[in-house]
């Protein structure tokens, strides 16, 4: 069973497109361009992308926005900062930071889907400052500790 959650939104232009997913277990759903004419970003550079939509997250959860596969994949079209993050208590436009990964020129056409949001919990940590922490077998090892099996 598939936990759901009520995300109002606001069309801030009439051309804007709600969320849409793509199947019935779809995590993220597709979220839409709202241009008035086709963008181009060039290579490594970075285009904010308006969706024309402006969201009432409920508290306790958090939309993610992360990359669509096929975008970055066949365009190397992805968040510039790997995964955006709409808290609930934001009332702005909803805007994708998209940013070329490729070597060449990519096309944005109006109404294209550009990236995916998926809606989650989150647990918001109480932070405590301690001279100890407890010990674990890992320990302090950072990046690679662990080795490869």
């Amino acid at each position: 069973m598939i936990d759901k959650a009520i995300v109002n939104i606001k069309k801030l232009k009439s051309e804007s497109k709600l969320p849409t997913y793509g199947s019935a277990s779809a995590a993220g759903a597709d979220l839409y361009a709202c241009l008035d004419a086709e963008i181009t970003i060039e290579p490594h550079s970075t285009y904010m992308i308006p969706t024309g939509l402006s969201m009432e997250i409920p508290e306790g959860y958090a939309g993610l926005i992360y990359a669509r596969s096929g975008l970055a994949s066949k365009k190397g079209l992805a968040p510039a900062n790997k995964v955006g993050v709409v808290d609930s208590d934001y009332r702005g436009e909803v805007m994708v930071a998209l940013h070329n990964h490729s070597e060449v020129a990519a096309t944005v056409a109006p109404g294209e889907r550009i990236a995916q949001l998926v809606i989650t919990p989150y647990i918001m940590g109480i932070f405590t400052e301690t001279d100890e922490l407890n010990s674990t077998e890992r320990g302090e090892g950072g990046f690679g500790s662990t080795g490869s099996k």
